[in-house]
């Protein structure tokens, strides 16, 4: 019951919409997440959840670097195609390229955060990362934020200001 009542909560709760990527052994991962939150800006930290540590979030969790992708509304689509396990998101049809380093950066994303995995750390039933930003690159053009919030995206802007 406690669980039902926590997930309606924060299901109430908007929050900025993230793709998070990295490289694996058996090539590009990413996943759509809504756990991303700075911690520090002076060193800039950020952190994120995993709901597990199989799949992609597996390789996200084990991954030395990753890309954390803050997407715009028109995003609106990227973000549903990295939200469904098993589907084939890193197709040529897709705008994307592996960076110098090696990570898949999803190129109109309007910022994207190159960042060094910090820490892992196991909590209930998800594994919380912390990780140091080294770039920030502004890949895409700059679009009004995607916020998740009761299952559904919605773009912010004027027209929601108070």
């Amino acid at each position: 019951m406690l669980t039902d009542h926590f997930k309606d909560a924060f299901r109430a709760h908007p929050a900025g919409v993230a793709v998070i990527t990295a490289y694996g052994d058996a090539g590009p991962v990413g996943l759509t997440a809504s756990s991303v939150s700075s911690v520090s800006a002076d060193p800039p930290i950020l952190v994120f959840s995993l709901a597990s540590a199989q799949g992609s979030a597996g390789v996200i969790a084990a991954a030395d670097t990753v890309v954390v992708h803050l997407l715009g509304a028109r995003n609106a689509p990227l973000a549903s195609l990295f939200s469904r396990p098993g589907t084939d998101r890193f197709t040529p049809e897709l705008a994307w390229e592996n960076l110098p380093t090696g990570e898949p950066l999803l190129m109109d994303a309007p910022h994207a955060l190159r960042a060094r995995v910090l820490s892992r750390t196991a909590v209930g039933s998800s594994v919380l990362v912390t990780a140091e930003v080294l770039n920030i690159l502004a890949s895409g053009e700059p679009d009004a934020p995607l916020v998740y919030h009761n299952r559904t995206y919605h773009r912010l802007g004027s027209h929601s200001a108070l």
